[in-house]
Protein backbone atom coordinates (compact mmCIF):
# COMPACT_ATOMS: atom_id res chain seq x y z
CA UNK A 1 0.00 0.00 0.00
CA UNK A 2 1.84 3.52 -0.95
CA UNK A 3 2.04 6.04 1.72
CA UNK A 4 0.45 9.39 1.77
CA UNK A 5 2.72 12.12 0.28
CA UNK A 6 4.64 13.92 2.81
CA UNK A 7 3.57 17.33 2.15
CA UNK A 8 6.29 18.46 5.75
CA UNK A 9 9.39 18.72 2.86
CA UNK A 10 7.42 21.27 0.60
CA UNK A 11 8.81 24.78 1.02
CA UNK A 12 5.49 26.36 1.50
CA UNK A 13 3.83 24.12 3.65
CA UNK A 14 6.87 24.48 6.07
CA UNK A 15 6.92 27.89 6.36
CA UNK A 16 3.10 28.54 5.70
CA UNK A 17 2.77 30.20 9.54
CA UNK A 18 5.48 32.77 9.09
CA UNK A 19 4.26 33.77 5.21
CA UNK A 20 0.54 33.61 6.70
CA UNK A 21 1.69 36.00 9.60
CA UNK A 22 3.78 38.67 7.67
CA UNK A 23 0.91 38.82 5.11
CA UNK A 24 -1.70 39.70 8.36
CA UNK A 25 1.49 42.35 9.32
CA UNK A 26 1.67 43.64 5.71
CA UNK A 27 -1.88 44.04 5.23
CA UNK A 28 -2.51 45.53 8.88
CA UNK A 29 -0.09 48.16 8.48
CA UNK A 30 -1.43 49.29 5.30
CA UNK A 31 -4.69 49.21 6.20
CA UNK A 32 -4.32 51.63 9.26
CA UNK A 33 -2.57 53.83 6.96
CA UNK A 34 -5.17 53.82 4.33
CA UNK A 35 -8.08 54.39 7.10
CA UNK A 36 -5.77 56.98 9.15
CA UNK A 37 -5.07 58.84 5.94
CA UNK A 38 -8.00 58.08 3.24
CA UNK A 39 -11.21 56.87 4.91
CA UNK A 40 -13.08 58.62 5.70
CA UNK A 41 -10.57 61.68 5.20
CA UNK A 42 -11.78 63.90 8.16
CA UNK A 43 -12.75 64.69 11.65
CA UNK A 44 -15.53 64.01 12.93
CA UNK A 45 -17.14 65.75 16.25
CA UNK A 46 -16.47 63.01 18.53
CA UNK A 47 -12.57 63.70 17.29
CA UNK A 48 -12.50 67.22 17.41
CA UNK A 49 -14.04 67.29 20.80
CA UNK A 50 -11.20 64.67 22.16
CA UNK A 51 -8.84 66.74 20.61
CA UNK A 52 -9.69 69.54 22.67
CA UNK A 53 -10.16 67.94 26.03
CA UNK A 54 -6.90 66.37 25.70
CA UNK A 55 -5.39 69.73 25.08
CA UNK A 56 -7.06 70.80 27.71
CA UNK A 57 -5.48 69.21 30.13
CA UNK A 58 -3.04 70.75 32.58
CA UNK A 59 -1.53 69.19 36.33
CA UNK A 60 -1.65 72.65 37.80
CA UNK A 61 -5.28 72.41 37.50
CA UNK A 62 -6.98 69.24 38.43
CA UNK A 63 -10.33 69.70 37.68
CA UNK A 64 -9.26 68.93 33.50
CA UNK A 65 -7.71 65.48 34.46
CA UNK A 66 -11.20 64.69 35.94
CA UNK A 67 -12.11 63.04 32.46
CA UNK A 68 -12.50 59.04 30.88
CA UNK A 69 -9.76 57.74 29.52
CA UNK A 70 -7.70 59.84 31.41
CA UNK A 71 -4.11 57.00 30.13
CA UNK A 72 -5.33 57.68 26.31
CA UNK A 73 -6.12 61.65 26.58
CA UNK A 74 -1.96 62.26 28.30
CA UNK A 75 -0.90 59.83 25.31
CA UNK A 76 -2.70 62.16 22.80
CA UNK A 77 -1.67 65.30 24.09
CA UNK A 78 1.64 64.33 24.92
CA UNK A 79 1.48 63.80 20.53
CA UNK A 80 -0.02 67.00 20.19
CA UNK A 81 3.08 68.47 22.22
CA UNK A 82 5.93 66.82 19.67
CA UNK A 83 4.34 67.01 16.54
CA UNK A 84 1.32 69.90 16.74
CA UNK A 85 -2.34 69.32 15.47
CA UNK A 86 -3.26 67.99 12.73
CA UNK A 87 -5.97 65.15 11.03
CA UNK A 88 -3.10 62.52 11.11
CA UNK A 89 -2.00 63.56 14.79
CA UNK A 90 -5.13 63.26 15.84
CA UNK A 91 -5.54 59.87 14.87
CA UNK A 92 -2.29 58.63 15.68
CA UNK A 93 -2.64 57.79 19.15
CA UNK A 94 -5.67 55.51 18.50
CA UNK A 95 -3.43 53.82 15.07
CA UNK A 96 -0.79 53.10 17.26
CA UNK A 97 -3.06 51.50 20.02
CA UNK A 98 -4.78 49.80 17.12
CA UNK A 99 -1.32 48.70 15.76
CA UNK A 100 -0.76 46.83 19.23
CA UNK A 101 -4.08 45.51 19.72
CA UNK A 102 -3.84 43.67 16.12
CA UNK A 103 -0.39 42.29 17.46
CA UNK A 104 -1.60 41.37 20.67
CA UNK A 105 -5.07 39.77 19.52
CA UNK A 106 -2.44 37.76 17.04
CA UNK A 107 -0.56 36.54 20.01
CA UNK A 108 -3.71 35.83 22.06
CA UNK A 109 -5.13 33.77 19.69
CA UNK A 110 -2.08 31.68 19.25
CA UNK A 111 -2.36 30.65 23.18
CA UNK A 112 -5.66 29.94 23.17
CA UNK A 113 -5.82 28.01 19.75
CA UNK A 114 -4.57 26.42 16.96
CA UNK A 115 -2.12 28.23 14.79
CA UNK A 116 -4.02 27.76 11.64
CA UNK A 117 -7.29 29.19 13.37
CA UNK A 118 -5.27 32.24 14.87
CA UNK A 119 -3.86 33.05 11.72
CA UNK A 120 -7.31 33.00 9.80
CA UNK A 121 -9.66 34.73 12.86
CA UNK A 122 -7.07 37.09 12.69
CA UNK A 123 -6.96 37.94 9.35
CA UNK A 124 -11.00 38.66 10.13
CA UNK A 125 -10.46 40.60 12.59
CA UNK A 126 -8.11 43.18 11.56
CA UNK A 127 -10.28 43.36 8.30
CA UNK A 128 -13.61 44.28 10.11
CA UNK A 129 -14.71 47.45 9.52
CA UNK A 130 -15.36 48.05 13.15
CA UNK A 131 -11.98 47.31 14.01
CA UNK A 132 -10.51 49.83 10.92
CA UNK A 133 -13.05 52.44 11.66
CA UNK A 134 -12.16 52.39 16.01
CA UNK A 135 -8.44 52.02 14.85
CA UNK A 136 -8.38 55.64 12.78
CA UNK A 137 -10.66 57.19 15.41
CA UNK A 138 -9.05 59.88 16.91
CA UNK A 139 -11.00 58.96 19.69
CA UNK A 140 -10.42 56.69 22.89
CA UNK A 141 -13.02 54.12 21.51
CA UNK A 142 -9.81 51.96 21.08
CA UNK A 143 -9.07 51.19 24.30
CA UNK A 144 -12.46 49.30 24.77
CA UNK A 145 -10.37 46.29 22.29
CA UNK A 146 -6.79 47.66 23.48
CA UNK A 147 -7.10 47.38 27.35
CA UNK A 148 -9.09 43.59 27.08
CA UNK A 149 -6.70 41.99 25.18
CA UNK A 150 -3.88 43.55 26.93
CA UNK A 151 -5.06 42.07 29.81
CA UNK A 152 -5.94 38.31 28.17
CA UNK A 153 -2.37 38.11 27.04
CA UNK A 154 -0.39 39.26 30.30
CA UNK A 155 -3.04 36.86 31.94
CA UNK A 156 -2.70 34.02 29.69
CA UNK A 157 1.25 34.52 29.70
CA UNK A 158 1.24 34.37 33.68
CA UNK A 159 -0.81 30.74 33.74
CA UNK A 160 2.15 29.51 31.15
CA UNK A 161 5.29 30.97 31.24
CA UNK A 162 7.72 30.47 33.88
CA UNK A 163 10.74 33.17 33.23
CA UNK A 164 10.01 36.70 34.09
CA UNK A 165 6.55 35.69 35.85
CA UNK A 166 7.27 38.63 38.49
CA UNK A 167 7.79 41.12 35.41
CA UNK A 168 3.99 40.16 34.15
CA UNK A 169 2.37 39.97 36.96
CA UNK A 170 3.03 43.61 37.21
CA UNK A 171 2.28 44.51 33.64
CA UNK A 172 -1.13 42.67 34.07
CA UNK A 173 -1.68 44.74 37.08
CA UNK A 174 -0.71 48.30 35.48
CA UNK A 175 -2.55 47.32 32.84
CA UNK A 176 -5.62 46.34 34.82
CA UNK A 177 -5.01 49.53 37.29
CA UNK A 178 -4.95 51.61 34.26
CA UNK A 179 -7.76 50.31 32.57
CA UNK A 180 -10.15 51.65 35.19
CA UNK A 181 -9.55 54.86 33.69
CA UNK A 182 -12.16 53.77 30.86
CA UNK A 183 -15.22 53.47 31.07
CA UNK A 184 -17.02 49.51 31.25
CA UNK A 185 -14.02 48.42 31.72
CA UNK A 186 -14.95 47.31 34.90
CA UNK A 187 -17.12 44.20 33.68
CA UNK A 188 -14.17 42.15 31.79
CA UNK A 189 -12.60 42.48 35.08
CA UNK A 190 -15.67 41.47 36.54
CA UNK A 191 -15.56 38.02 34.60
CA UNK A 192 -11.67 37.73 34.99
CA UNK A 193 -12.48 37.46 39.00
CA UNK A 194 -15.46 35.47 38.69
CA UNK A 195 -13.56 33.15 36.06
CA UNK A 196 -10.44 32.67 38.53
CA UNK A 197 -12.67 32.14 41.99
CA UNK A 198 -15.25 29.60 40.05
CA UNK A 199 -12.28 27.51 37.64
CA UNK A 200 -10.76 25.04 39.72
CA UNK A 201 -7.53 25.20 37.64
CA UNK A 202 -7.38 29.08 37.89
CA UNK A 203 -7.55 28.87 41.96
CA UNK A 204 -5.07 26.56 42.58
CA UNK A 205 -2.86 29.30 40.14
CA UNK A 206 -4.03 31.78 42.50
CA UNK A 207 -3.19 29.90 45.78
CA UNK A 208 0.53 29.13 44.69
CA UNK A 209 1.35 32.79 43.88
CA UNK A 210 3.82 34.16 46.60
CA UNK A 211 1.89 36.21 49.43
CA UNK A 212 5.25 38.82 49.23
CA UNK A 213 4.91 40.02 45.64
CA UNK A 214 1.61 39.79 45.57
CA UNK A 215 1.78 42.26 48.44
CA UNK A 216 4.22 44.39 46.30
CA UNK A 217 1.81 44.40 43.19
CA UNK A 218 -1.20 45.03 45.50
CA UNK A 219 0.74 48.49 46.06
CA UNK A 220 1.74 48.93 42.46
CA UNK A 221 -2.09 48.53 41.85
CA UNK A 222 -3.11 51.34 44.38
CA UNK A 223 -0.30 53.36 43.70
CA UNK A 224 -2.01 53.48 39.61
CA UNK A 225 -5.12 53.76 41.04
CA UNK A 226 -5.14 56.35 43.70
CA UNK A 227 -5.26 59.59 41.12
CA UNK A 228 -8.80 57.70 39.76
CA UNK A 229 -10.02 57.37 43.23
CA UNK A 230 -9.18 60.99 44.02
CA UNK A 231 -10.69 62.34 40.83
CA UNK A 232 -13.84 60.09 41.39
CA UNK A 233 -14.53 61.63 45.04
CA UNK A 234 -13.83 65.15 43.37
CA UNK A 235 -16.09 64.71 40.79
CA UNK A 236 -18.70 61.72 41.35
CA UNK A 237 -20.22 62.26 37.90
CA UNK A 238 -16.72 60.38 36.58
CA UNK A 239 -17.67 57.34 38.47
CA UNK A 240 -20.81 56.89 36.63
CA UNK A 241 -19.45 57.50 33.50
CA UNK A 242 -16.99 54.72 34.63
CA UNK A 243 -19.17 51.55 34.86
CA UNK A 244 -21.50 53.09 31.71
CA UNK A 245 -25.19 54.04 33.29
CA UNK A 246 -26.94 56.27 30.54
CA UNK A 247 -27.21 60.29 31.10
CA UNK A 248 -30.80 59.55 31.88
CA UNK A 249 -32.60 57.35 33.88
CA UNK A 250 -34.85 55.61 33.67
CA UNK A 251 -34.02 54.31 30.34
CA UNK A 252 -36.14 52.57 27.92
CA UNK A 253 -35.21 49.22 27.74
CA UNK A 254 -37.58 48.61 25.05
CA UNK A 255 -36.07 50.82 22.57
CA UNK A 256 -32.43 49.85 23.51
CA UNK A 257 -33.37 46.21 22.58
CA UNK A 258 -34.49 47.27 19.59
CA UNK A 259 -31.53 49.39 18.75
CA UNK A 260 -29.46 46.82 19.56
CA UNK A 261 -31.19 43.83 17.71
CA UNK A 262 -30.53 46.45 14.80
CA UNK A 263 -27.20 47.01 15.12
CA UNK A 264 -26.22 43.44 15.28
CA UNK A 265 -28.87 41.52 13.37
CA UNK A 266 -30.31 44.23 10.77
CA UNK A 267 -28.29 42.57 7.75
CA UNK A 268 -30.92 43.30 4.99
CA UNK A 269 -29.87 47.38 6.01
CA UNK A 270 -26.73 47.99 6.66
CA UNK A 271 -25.83 51.69 7.42
CA UNK A 272 -22.44 53.40 7.88
CA UNK A 273 -22.60 56.42 10.24
CA UNK A 274 -20.13 56.71 13.45
CA UNK A 275 -21.56 53.25 14.06
CA UNK A 276 -21.47 50.76 11.21
CA UNK A 277 -24.52 48.46 11.23
CA UNK A 278 -25.07 45.51 11.48
CA UNK A 279 -21.27 45.23 13.56
CA UNK A 280 -20.69 41.83 12.41
CA UNK A 281 -21.75 40.66 8.84
CA UNK A 282 -24.17 37.76 7.98
CA UNK A 283 -21.42 35.43 7.89
CA UNK A 284 -19.58 36.01 10.38
CA UNK A 285 -22.28 36.24 13.25
CA UNK A 286 -23.04 32.72 11.55
CA UNK A 287 -19.34 31.00 12.68
CA UNK A 288 -19.77 33.11 16.11
CA UNK A 289 -22.69 31.09 17.05
CA UNK A 290 -21.04 28.12 16.39
CA UNK A 291 -18.46 29.29 18.46
CA UNK A 292 -21.01 30.08 21.07
CA UNK A 293 -22.50 26.94 20.91
CA UNK A 294 -18.50 25.07 21.03
CA UNK A 295 -17.80 27.44 24.39
CA UNK A 296 -21.26 25.91 25.55
CA UNK A 297 -20.10 22.84 24.55
CA UNK A 298 -16.41 22.72 26.70
CA UNK A 299 -17.30 24.79 29.22
CA UNK A 300 -15.28 23.50 31.52
CA UNK A 301 -12.60 25.50 29.72
CA UNK A 302 -10.93 28.71 31.24
CA UNK A 303 -11.86 30.29 27.66
CA UNK A 304 -15.35 28.93 27.78
CA UNK A 305 -15.75 30.17 31.79
CA UNK A 306 -14.38 33.68 30.76
CA UNK A 307 -15.91 34.50 27.53
CA UNK A 308 -20.00 33.08 28.32
CA UNK A 309 -19.14 35.43 32.43
CA UNK A 310 -17.72 38.23 30.15
CA UNK A 311 -21.05 38.08 27.43
CA UNK A 312 -23.55 37.83 30.67
CA UNK A 313 -22.01 40.95 32.41
CA UNK A 314 -22.17 43.19 28.87
CA UNK A 315 -25.58 42.11 27.87
CA UNK A 316 -27.26 44.32 30.57
CA UNK A 317 -24.57 47.37 29.96
CA UNK A 318 -25.84 47.15 25.90
CA UNK A 319 -29.30 47.15 27.07
CA UNK A 320 -28.62 50.26 29.17
CA UNK A 321 -26.34 51.98 26.93
CA UNK A 322 -26.58 50.63 23.00
CA UNK A 323 -23.93 53.13 22.03
CA UNK A 324 -20.88 50.94 23.16
CA UNK A 325 -20.84 48.53 20.61
CA UNK A 326 -17.36 48.46 20.29
CA UNK A 327 -17.11 46.97 23.85
CA UNK A 328 -18.58 43.53 22.14
CA UNK A 329 -15.98 43.19 19.57
CA UNK A 330 -12.89 41.11 21.41
CA UNK A 331 -15.24 38.79 22.77
CA UNK A 332 -16.91 38.16 19.91
CA UNK A 333 -13.88 37.70 17.61
CA UNK A 334 -12.80 34.69 20.39
CA UNK A 335 -16.25 33.42 19.54
CA UNK A 336 -15.60 33.85 15.70
CA UNK A 337 -12.50 31.90 16.40
CA UNK A 338 -13.88 29.29 18.02
CA UNK A 339 -15.93 28.74 15.58
CA UNK A 340 -13.55 28.11 12.69
CA UNK A 341 -11.78 25.69 15.94
CA UNK A 342 -15.31 24.00 15.11
CA UNK A 343 -15.55 24.30 11.30
CA UNK A 344 -11.92 23.08 11.06
CA UNK A 345 -11.96 19.95 13.50
CA UNK A 346 -14.91 19.00 12.06
CA UNK A 347 -13.45 18.37 8.37
CA UNK A 348 -10.18 16.70 10.11
CA UNK A 349 -12.35 14.29 11.93
CA UNK A 350 -13.99 13.10 8.75
CA UNK A 351 -10.54 12.12 6.82
CA UNK A 352 -7.88 11.65 9.68
CA UNK A 353 -5.35 10.21 7.90
CA UNK A 354 -6.19 11.31 4.08
CA UNK A 355 -3.59 14.56 3.85
CA UNK A 356 -5.18 15.06 0.32
CA UNK A 357 -8.56 15.02 2.06
CA UNK A 358 -7.52 17.45 4.78
CA UNK A 359 -5.96 20.03 2.50
CA UNK A 360 -8.81 19.97 0.06
CA UNK A 361 -11.06 20.80 3.10
CA UNK A 362 -9.15 23.56 3.77
CA UNK A 363 -10.00 25.32 0.30
CA UNK A 364 -13.64 26.02 1.43
CA UNK A 365 -12.68 27.36 4.20
CA UNK A 366 -9.69 29.57 3.11
CA UNK A 367 -12.72 30.88 0.52
CA UNK A 368 -15.01 31.44 3.37
CA UNK A 369 -12.14 33.16 4.86
CA UNK A 370 -11.45 35.50 1.83
CA UNK A 371 -15.14 36.69 1.54
CA UNK A 372 -15.30 37.75 5.45
CA UNK A 373 -11.99 39.78 4.61
CA UNK A 374 -13.25 41.17 1.29
CA UNK A 375 -16.87 42.21 2.68
CA UNK A 376 -15.41 43.44 5.74
CA UNK A 377 -13.28 45.88 3.36
CA UNK A 378 -16.21 46.54 1.18
CA UNK A 379 -18.49 47.90 4.07
CA UNK A 380 -15.79 49.66 5.52
CA UNK A 381 -14.33 51.44 2.02
CA UNK A 382 -17.98 52.36 0.68
CA UNK A 383 -19.38 52.98 3.72
CA UNK A 384 -17.32 55.66 4.53
CA UNK A 385 -16.04 56.93 1.41
CA UNK A 386 -19.30 57.03 -0.95
CA UNK A 387 -22.40 57.36 1.08
CA UNK A 388 -23.94 60.69 0.63
CA UNK A 389 -24.94 61.03 4.49
CA UNK A 390 -21.39 60.01 5.74
CA UNK A 391 -19.82 62.82 4.21
CA UNK A 392 -21.78 65.67 6.26
CA UNK A 393 -20.11 63.55 9.58
CA UNK A 394 -16.76 63.84 8.74
CA UNK A 395 -14.90 67.63 8.36
CA UNK A 396 -11.84 68.45 6.46
CA UNK A 397 -11.76 72.10 7.71
CA UNK A 398 -8.73 71.44 9.69
CA UNK A 399 -6.36 70.16 6.82
CA UNK A 400 -8.05 73.36 4.74
CA UNK A 401 -7.42 76.07 6.77
CA UNK A 402 -4.63 78.33 5.40
CA UNK A 403 -1.11 77.37 6.49
CA UNK A 404 -0.47 81.32 6.90
CA UNK A 405 -3.39 82.07 9.00
CA UNK A 406 -2.78 84.49 11.65
CA UNK A 407 -6.16 85.47 12.81
CA UNK A 408 -9.00 82.94 13.06
CA UNK A 409 -12.54 84.06 14.03
CA UNK A 410 -14.85 80.88 14.58
CA UNK A 411 -18.19 80.34 15.50
CA UNK A 412 -18.38 79.50 19.87
CA UNK A 413 -19.04 75.78 18.89
CA UNK A 414 -15.75 75.93 16.98
CA UNK A 415 -13.84 77.44 19.64
CA UNK A 416 -12.80 74.83 22.04
CA UNK A 417 -11.32 72.63 19.06
CA UNK A 418 -9.66 75.80 17.14
CA UNK A 419 -8.39 76.83 20.82
CA UNK A 420 -6.41 73.60 20.89
CA UNK A 421 -5.05 74.14 17.72
CA UNK A 422 -3.65 77.63 18.09
CA UNK A 423 -2.24 76.36 21.54
CA UNK A 424 0.13 74.07 19.09
CA UNK A 425 0.41 76.92 16.52
CA UNK A 426 2.29 79.52 17.77
CA UNK A 427 1.60 81.92 14.79
CA UNK A 428 -2.32 81.39 15.09
CA UNK A 429 -4.81 83.32 17.28
CA UNK A 430 -8.53 82.76 18.02
CA UNK A 431 -10.30 85.57 17.81
CA UNK A 432 -12.64 86.66 20.76
CA UNK A 433 -14.76 88.47 18.85
CA UNK A 434 -14.96 89.93 15.01
CA UNK A 435 -11.52 90.82 14.58
CA UNK A 436 -10.24 94.23 13.20
CA UNK A 437 -7.26 93.47 11.79
CA UNK A 438 -6.15 94.39 8.34
CA UNK A 439 -6.53 91.20 7.53
CA UNK A 440 -8.14 87.26 9.19
CA UNK A 441 -9.83 84.12 7.92
CA UNK A 442 -13.06 82.93 9.38
CA UNK A 443 -14.72 80.15 9.51
CA UNK A 444 -18.30 79.76 7.51
CA UNK A 445 -20.29 78.83 10.67
CA UNK A 446 -18.79 82.53 11.96
CA UNK A 447 -19.55 85.01 9.49
CA UNK A 448 -22.84 84.93 7.72
CA UNK A 449 -22.40 88.57 5.99
CA UNK A 450 -19.22 90.47 5.04
CA UNK A 451 -18.07 92.77 7.96
CA UNK A 452 -18.15 96.40 6.45
CA UNK A 453 -15.18 97.32 5.72
CA UNK A 454 -13.66 94.35 4.40
CA UNK A 455 -13.30 92.02 1.13
CA UNK A 456 -13.21 88.88 0.72
CA UNK A 457 -9.95 87.75 -1.12
CA UNK A 458 -9.99 84.27 -1.15
CA UNK A 459 -12.84 81.26 -0.45
CA UNK A 460 -11.80 78.18 1.11
CA UNK A 461 -13.61 74.97 -0.38
CA UNK A 462 -14.12 71.33 0.07
CA UNK A 463 -15.95 68.85 -2.87
CA UNK A 464 -19.17 68.81 -1.06
CA UNK A 465 -22.56 69.80 -3.00
CA UNK A 466 -23.67 71.82 -0.38
CA UNK A 467 -22.38 74.09 2.39
CA UNK A 468 -18.74 73.94 0.29
CA UNK A 469 -17.36 76.90 1.33
CA UNK A 470 -15.31 76.47 4.18
CA UNK A 471 -13.21 79.66 5.38
CA UNK A 472 -13.34 83.39 4.16
CA UNK A 473 -10.20 85.30 3.98
CA UNK A 474 -11.04 89.13 4.60
CA UNK A 475 -8.70 91.91 3.67
CA UNK A 476 -9.72 95.57 5.02
CA UNK A 477 -10.25 97.60 2.15
CA UNK A 478 -8.91 100.27 1.04
CA UNK A 479 -10.55 103.94 1.44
Amino acid sequence: MKKPEDFSHYFLYRWRYVIGYSLIGVLLISLLLFAGLLTPAGLSEAEMNSAATSASLSFTNPETLAVTNLPYRLLQAGVFSVFGISTFTIKLPSLILGLISAAGFILLLRRWFTLNVAVLASLIAVTTGQFLFIAQSGTPSILYIFWPIIILLLGTQITRVKKHRFAMKAAFVAAVALSLYTPLSIYPLLAIILTIFLHPHLRAVLRRLSKKRLAIISVLALFLVAPLVYLIVKTPSLGISLIGLPGTWPPNLLENAITVFKQYFLFWEPSATTVMTPVFGLGSMLVIAMGLYRLIRTRETTRSYLVTLWILCLIPILLLNPSYTSVSFVPSMLMLAAGLTSLIGYWYRLFPRNPYARIAGLIPIVILVAVFISTGLIRYAYGYHYTPTVATLFSKDLTLLPKDTKTLYVSEKEKPFYAAVAKYRDELTIADKRPEASSFTASRAAITTPPKGYKITRVVTNSASHESDRFFVYQKSEK
